[in-house]
Parts: structure tokens; C-alpha cells; sequence
């Protein structure tokens, strides 16, 4: 059986990786495209999800790519369809619409995937089994790019929902949360926030663990050149580092893992599984870490910021 999909949202993303990894992956394949402003050749096109499922084109599963304000009624649109669910990162605005989604699928037999495409990178699950067998003692994420490169232009990333400086560093999130033996809870933040902006560009956090190790993050989206997505951690067995977001990894400076990314094609791929197996995996813990940053975090004021 090859599951019938329609792709709601046709952005940048959408467009250099969800459409590649779809055509790329057995037992999916495209059915329909749901944007506003853009159209794809050779497959039915719609203004937005509700006529897509209003259309009679037929298609068993919708992947969300829009941004997370108003995701909740288009996913909610979805399952009420009766259709499986993918949810591009983030998987909502809130945890609780994340939850209520995932119930809803549990209550309708139907699938639904929370995707965090950095834990598909090729080092994180080599990682997660060296440190399953270590003591880790200590963690340090530096997470630092330039906003004006991955995101010009897109406004909703600084309003309420957007994230601001959380949307590349919930990837961060989604790895650590992963790859560690054990849960963590934050314990500090400092979120700096542009004056004319409603979303932080920068954050610094403080995590602690009940085996007594400390995590600490710094976020940063005004770095220019080049780009920083690293983790670092010391363990009894010696120091561990994940690079490039996830990709590459080193134990005491030598590699370990240094392979080409299909994080995509693996979402797709676990997409494909989840539904044979009539199960459902949405993992909110990457996203409660952000709304406890904005919760505990001390906010703090710093220079307007201009696209």
C-alpha cells in the first residue's frame, strides 16, 4: 500500500526537502498540494487544507509545513477528515494543542507524527548509544547562525508563536532530549528580546538533571560567517562532540561519524512505519523545554532589530 499525501504548506522547506524526501521514499507518494501562494505542476493544487479535503481528490495523510500560528485548526481539520497526520517542527504553538491533537488521533485510530528532524541526523543516534553506556558529567550546546540567511523576510517568526531564536533552537533541544540517558529541567534562563520585537533573538539556559550533570545552551541568531550547531559533552568514557546540527560526531577529537544527511527521508520513512503499525509518536518534551524557558526565563532588552 502507498500512502496518498497531501502537502499543506509549499515554502522553502517544503519545497528543498519535503518534496525530495517524499519522492525518494517507498510507500508514500504525493497526491495533492494545499498553499496559498504557490502551486506545483502535475498535482492538484489548493488554497488551503479545507478544500483540499472539501475536493474528493483522494488522499490518506496530511503533512502540515505551514507555520505554528493556526496549525492547531488545520491539523484539527485533518484528523477530523480522517486523515494521518505529520506535523513539521513545531508541531504546534502551544503543548497543550500538541496534546489535544494526539489524543484526538488515539481517539480516531489514526497516526500522528510530531517530526523533529534533527534527531534524524546521521551522529545522533551513534551518539545516543555511546552515552547510554557513559556517565555524563557535564553538557554545552552552542547553537549560533544568522537569522538574515535561513529566515529573511519572515515576519512570523517574530511574532507571539513564532519563537523567534527558539525555532533553530528547539533543533538543539529536540537532539539533547534524545541523546541523553536521562530527562533534564531547566533551571535559568535569560531571553534577550529585540525592542521591536515580540520573539528573543538570543537566550541563555541552564538545565539540571537528577543524576546531578548540568546543560548549558546559548542561542544566538545574530552570529555572521560561519554557522555554529554543536554539543558538547563530557563523560567518564571521554569527551563526545556532535557538530554541523547533528551530522558529525567525535570522541576525543577523533571521528566517529561524519555521514551525509537524509533527515527527511528518515522522517518519511518512520512516517511510513508509524501508519502500517497503526501507531502514533509525538514527543512534546523539546517544545515544554522553550515554554519553560519563556516562563522562568528574565527578559531582557536589546537593540532593535532589522531584516
Amino acid at each position: 500500500m502507498t500512502i496518498a499525501l497531501a502537502l499543506v504548506g509549499l515554502g522553502k522547506i517544503a519545497r528543498d526537502q519535503h518534496l525530495p524526501a517524499i519522492a525518494a521514499t517507498p510507500g508514500i507518494g504525493l497526491a495533492a498540494v494545499a498553499s496559498r501562494n504557490a502551486g506545483l505542476d502535475g498535482v492538484p493544487c489548493f488554497a488551503d487544507i479545507h478544500a483540499a479535503l472539501a475536493s474528493g481528490v483522494g488522499f490518506d495523510a496530511v503533512s502540515l509545513c505551514t507555520p505554528p500560528q493556526g496549525r492547531f485548526e488545520q491539523a484539527k481539520a485533518a484528523l477530523e477528515a480522517g486523515r494521518h497526520l505529520m506535523l513539521e517542527k513545531l508541531p504546534g504553538m502551544t503543548v497543550t494543542e500538541v496534546r489535544i491533537l494526539a489524543a484526538m488521533a488515539r481517539e480516531k485510530g489514526l497516526t500522528a507524527f510530531a517530526t523533529w528532524h534533527s534527531r534524524e541526523a546521521a551522529a545522533v543516534e551513534p551518539a545516543r548509544a555511546f552515552l547510554a553506556g557513559s556517565t555524563v558529567r557535564s553538557v554545552r550546546v552552542t547553537w549560533k547562525e544568522d537569522v538574515r540567511k535561513w529566515h529573511p523576510g519572515q515576519q512570523w517568526i517574530w511574532e507571539p508563536g513564532g519563537l523567534g531564536v527558539f525555532d533553530p533552537g528547539i533543533n538543539a533541544l529536540s537532539i539533547v532530549t534524545r541523546i541523553l540517558p536521562e530527562p533534564i529541567f531547566l533551571t535559568r534562563a535569560v531571553l534577550e528580546f529585540p525592542r521591536n520585537r515580540g520573539t528573543p533573538i538570543a537566550a541563555s539556559l541552564a538545565f539540571g538533571s537528577r543524576a546531578g550533570f548540568a546543560v548549558e545552551a546559548a542561542f544566538d541568531w545574530r552570529q555572521t560567517g560561519p554557522q555554529t550547531w554543536d554539543i558538547e559533552v563530557e563523560t567518564d568514557a571521554g569527551s563526545l562532540k556532535l557538530s554541523d546540527g547533528g551530522s558529525r560526531l567525535t570522541i576525543d577529537g577523533r571521528p566517529a561519524v561524519g555521514e551525509p544527511d537524509m533527515e527527511y527521508r528518515r522522517l518519511y520513512a518512520r512516517f511510513v512505519e508509524l501508519v502500517g503499525r497503526g501507531e502514533s509518536d509525538v514527543d512534546v518534551s523539546p517544545l515544554a523545554h522553550v515554554a519553560d524557558a519563556f516562563l522562568l526565563g528574565e527578559r531582557r532588552a536589546v537593540e532593535p532589530f532589522e531584516d
